[in-house]
């Protein structure tokens, strides 16, 4: 979870009031927090909540605090929206196709009348850094730069431009550098030049004069990008590929800095293609819809009937302005925050600002006592088998990529079920089977002594239509065993084992259209009519996909199915 530290003059002045800190234990989960150490004039605090991007920031949280105890909504009057935009004079900030398909969008705003201190500007740069390292995935989503306002000349240009014949002096360095040269030879090059380095061309952003700006995920410019103690106007871009993301954060650290004194400046960006909001947009921009929740299921989910007047005053004391018509709720969600996915959402935020203390404790009407179900009896009953026969458990990940799932085991897709928004390729598949997990441990256990034995007992999911979510998750085992004579004999007579101690009659039947394994030398194993696992030996190909260099044999069973 993040964690902040914040000198404790500047917490208090943006609170309002100081606290002690068994104050601070009190009210810190209001703003879902709690306090990590308070000493030498610093107070530690850590964030408990990873969908609350507008917390992690000394803003954040006195702003959740003071709103909080004085019930007042925080108002800010420089965001634009579909209904209003705010002027942004010569501040104009134009994005060009060349960087499509490579870091899509640039946005930017600017800020001024307020005195940069070492207390601001270091808690600006945790603010930034906490949101390009969690919110942004470690700046692959999200990059900020901060610059020093009076440097800079509209219109600022944002381009993918050419790694070879673009250069800068990079900030931290006196000796101009091409971009290509920066990844490799400027320290965060080497760390986050991952992020582009395979692109045909780099993000770059230099304003009117022509003066670089940054070479952005990688690092300001030396000329606008150092901001020092005493500057008065600042610049702040933050680029990504994900839109909406870029908006949010603009808001936050807009929002943050209005709190700290700051007046705001809207800047019009032109983007580089169409997007929900147009092919302009002044930044910052308010683009959360309103969310709603019915009365009545703010009852069902907390235990207790709460009147109109009092569901509006708990979402007044989180910073959200609501109304309730008809037995039905509105959210306005604060332009700080995107996080109102479902009507739970309206009802947790009601819950915190009513006040933990402030609902009756009750006693469970029925006594209980925890058991182990009958399918992880069974599991257990199963593990203990396959240690048995001298294999290994193991314990994986049920999501993974569409190579791993599907490519690599040289099988359809029509059953996998992939996620809609994957956060990347290598979490896109919820696994179909256990058995390419095995075949991953088996492609990097090339050194260990064979025979190679190793099992896991979980869980799989897989497209079902005859279900009324269209996916069905199993219990499934699923077992692999690797040695230069293993054949299908072996592996007939683990599945003759498992089968006779759990007492199964069982019939094979041939596999031929199974990709995974070497036709002819695969069984179906069938429980009357219904058809409770495969097994037999593993096809090269697929081994060859996986990079394992011994003959191997491989087993998969749906244990709902077994017991």
């Amino acid at each position: 979870m993040p964690k902040i530290e914040v000198p404790e003059k500047l917490f208090f002045e943006l609170c309002g009031r100081t606290y002690t800190d068994d104050e601070m234990n009190d009210i810190f989960p209001v703003a879902k927090a709690e306090l990590d150490g308070h000493e030498d004039g610093t107070v530690k605090i850590e964030l408990n909540d990873t969908n609350r991007p507008d917390l992690w920031s000394v803003a954040g949280v006195a702003r959740a605090l003071k709103t909080y105890e004085t019930g007042v909504v925080p108002q800010y009057d420089f965001f634009s929206s579909k209904d209003r935009t705010m002027d942004s004079a010569d501040r104009v900030h134009i994005d060009y196709d060349s960087c499509l398909g490579i870091r899509d969008f640039s946005i930017s705003f600017a800020a001024e009348g307020c005195t940069v201190t070492e207390e601001l500007l270091v808690n600006l740069i945790q603010s930034q850094e906490k949101l390009c390292q969690n919110f942004g995935r470690k700046r692959k989503t999200i990059a900020i730069g901060i610059f020093r306002s009076d440097l800079i000349t509209y219109p600022i240009h944002y381009i993918g431009a050419d790694p070879d014949k673009t250069s800068f002096v990079p900030l931290g360095m006196t000796e101009k550098l091409t971009l290509r040269e920066i990844l490799e030879k400027h320290p965060k090059g080497r760390e986050y030049g991952a992020i582009i380095s395979d692109k045909p061309r780099y993000p770059y952003l230099y304003d009117d004069k022509g003066e670089t700006l940054s070479f952005s995920p990688i690092i300001n410019s030396a000329h606008s990008g150092a901001v020092e103690v005493g500057d008065r106007n600042l610049f702040i871009d933050i680029s990504g590929p994900i839109l909406d993301d870029l908006l949010l954060a603009a808001s936050i650290l807009a929002c943050d800095m209005a709190d700290m004194g700051f007046r705001i400046l809207p800047v019009k960006v032109k983007l580089a293609k169409d997007t929900k909001y147009g092919r302009e947009i002044t930044v910052p921009y308010r683009f959360q819809q309103d969310a709603t929740c019915p009365v009545d299921f703010v009852e069902k989910e907390l235990g207790e009937r709460l009147s109109d007047q009092q569901c509006i005053d708990a979402l007044r004391r989180m910073g959200i302005q609501a109304s309730v018509k008809d037995g039905v709720i509105t959210a306005r969600c604060p332009e700080y925050r995107n996080d109102f996915l479902h009507a739970v959402d309206i009802v947790e935020d009601i819950m915190i600002g009513h006040g933990l203390s402030n609902f009756a404790p009750v006693l469970p009407a029925e006594f209980t006592k925890g058991s182990l179900s009958k399918a992880e009896e069974y599991s257990r009953k199963v593990k203990t088998l396959m240690v048995g026969m001298g294999f290994q458990e193991m314990m994986y990940n049920y999501l993974g990529s569409r190579k791993e799932y599907v490519d690599n085991m040289h099988i359809g897709d029509d059953k996998v079920v992939f996620i809609a928004n994957p956060m990347s390729e290598n979490y896109e598949v919820v696994r179909p089977s256990i058995l390419p997990s095995l075949l991953e441990s088996e492609s990097v256990s090339g050194h260990a002594v064979y025979p190679h034995r190793i099992f896991e007992l979980g869980k799989v999911c897989f497209k079902d239509d005859a279900d009324n979510s269209g996916t069905v998750t199993r219990n499934s085992l699923g077992f692999l065993a690797a040695d230069n004579q293993i054949g299908f004999n072996e592996a007939s007579s683990y599945v003759n084992t498992l089968m006779y101690f759990l007492r199964i009659d069982y019939r094979l039947q041939p596999v031929e259209d199974d990709g995974r394994y070497i036709p002819g030398r695969a069984a179906r194993v069938m429980c009357g009519d219904v058809e409770i696992g495969t097994y037999g030996e593993v096809h090269p190909q697929v081994l060859e996909s996986w990079g394992c260099s011994m003959p191997a044999i491989m087993a998969e069973f749906d244990l709902d199915l077994m017991h």
